[in-house]
């Protein structure tokens, strides 16, 4: 809170942190610290947030979680309850689903449409909106021969205007995800009792353990083993690829980039090596991190380079580590293994 209130915007910018951060905090000073009508509750947030030890990245997440809300005086209520939550950012992050009230909960999903623009200087652009499942086959599939070389959104179109002419269509893939759930969740699928239990899948999908019963569910399982500190359990592999079991255990321990408010699923990802293997690190599970192709690019491999963040493993976890050393999680698309085993 102190960091808060002395908090510097310019400062924040000059030392290399994203411009968003600094925009972020420079508002969280001005509700914590500035001028309001509400002074008796300004008050009481402070030293609450003080009293609780809130970290700079803890007060963002608040003030991101309260945003949506119309009302100012039901927007302080919502404030001092997640500030009064005891415990560290994934413990906050877990108490606010139950404290905050989903701005989307009433809100239909989006209808299912195609939109076409007009043509300029012979392109035209086309906009489609559809059942995920459909989506995250389509962006499989034009994802599927990218080379790590050239741009990935010419290629992508290259795929689809094949796709297109040559009348192959796309293939509606089978979901098949590791167990990414605790043992007695598991069970509970398999005795029918799974309609309010929600895999997430590697390619940033959901599905109930109902309909993944009904639907996918086959003789042969995979199963993965895993940590509560040390992660994946460790396949020590002497050459510079993961294999295919480490792809495997990567994706299944974070489901999408671990770089925050990234969008793409770890099926789409690349697999990263969190100490570089030109700096001498292992493809061993505890060096290995899915990563997404831009992600991947503009990581700080050099640990003396702090300029766009690096991803660090963090008690079994690849996590994005800000250039000033704050570890900021990714809470898109929250269910691997290790925060559904784990709650980390």
């Amino acid at each position: 809170m102190d960091v808060l209130a002395g908090f510097d915007r310019q400062a924040v910018v000059d030392a290399g942190i994203k411009s968003s951060v600094a925009v972020e905090g420079e508002k969280a000073r001005k509700v914590y610290f500035g001028a309001t009508r509400f002074k008796r509750q300004q008050a009481q947030a402070v030293r609450i947030a003080r009293e609780t030890g809130k970290s700079l990245d803890q007060i963002l997440f608040i003030e991101q979680q309260v945003r949506a809300v119309s009302s100012d005086r039901e927007t302080w209520k919502l404030r001092l309850a997640l500030l009064s939550v005891r415990g560290d950012y994934k413990t906050l992050q877990r108490r606010a689903k139950d404290i905050v009230p989903d701005p989307d909960a009433d809100t239909p999903a989006p209808e299912s449409t195609v939109r076409f623009g007009r043509t300029r200087k012979g392109k035209r652009t086309v906009i489609a909106t559809g059942e995920e499942r459909v989506i995250a086959d389509l962006e499989h599939a034009l994802r599927g021969k990218l080379d790590p070389d050239r741009p990935e959104g010419p290629q992508m179109y290259e795929a689809f205007a094949e796709l297109l002419r040559g009348g192959a269509g796309v293939a509606e893939a089978v979901p098949r995800p590791l167990i990414q759930v605790p043992l007695s969740e598991h069970t509970r699928i398999l005795a029918g009792e799974g309609d309010e239990t929600i895999l997430g899948l590697s390619d940033g999908t959901t599905m109930t353990g109902a309909e993944y019963l009904t639907h996918y569910y086959a003789k042969d399982l995979e199963v993965a083993l895993f940590h509560p500190q040390a992660g994946a359990v460790n396949l020590y592999h002497a050459k510079r690829f993961a294999n295919a079991k480490q792809r495997d255990l990567a994706r299944a321990t974070l489901t999408t980039c671990p770089v925050p408010d990234c969008r793409h699923a770890a099926d789409n990802c690349e697999v990263h090596h969190i100490t570089p293997w030109a700096r001498g690190g292992p493809t061993n599970m505890d060096n290995l991190s899915v990563l997404c192709r831009y992600h991947n690019r503009t990581n700080d491999d050099d640990p003396h380079r702090h300029h766009r963040g690096r991803i660090h493993m963090r008690g079994g976890t690849p996590t994005w580590v800000s250039p000033r050393g704050t570890p900021v999680p990714n809470t898109t698309h929250q269910y691997g293994a290790m925060h559904l085993l784990f709650g980390s």
